[in-house]
């Protein structure tokens, strides 16, 4: 599989969980409690901008864990590196002590 059909595949399930995650917030405002004395449309311009603020707030919060995530996966990628360098550097000046100790080299 190439590389374009990966990302528009994982671009449409991207797509498909945020419209699903916005259909289930939408679903949880209650526009019935506040429909006494005629002031349903006034109601409505309430309940759906605190809809869109708080899925505003949702998508803000996910975006910054996913910006720590990727930093933090990043410095843990780095780390891990290090530390292979380092026992790559680490077995071969013990090869070299070997040698010199079997007389394999002067």
């Amino acid at each position: 599989m190439n590389k374009v059909s990966k990302r528009s595949r994982s671009l449409r399930f991207f797509l498909f969980l945020a419209s699903f995650s916005l259909q289930i917030l939408s679903g949880f405002s209650d526009d019935s409690s506040n429909t006494k004395n005629g002031t349903k449309a006034e109601a409505h311009a309430t309940s759906s901008s605190s809809t869109g603020s708080t899925v505003l707030i949702v998508f803000l919060v996910l975006l910054v864990l996913v910006v720590i995530s990727f930093f933090l996966f990043k410095v843990w990628q780095r780390k891990k590196r290090e530390e292979q360098y380092a026992r790559l550097l680490k077995l071969f000046e013990e090869d070299d002590e070997l040698e010199v100790e079997l007389g394999l080299r002067d």
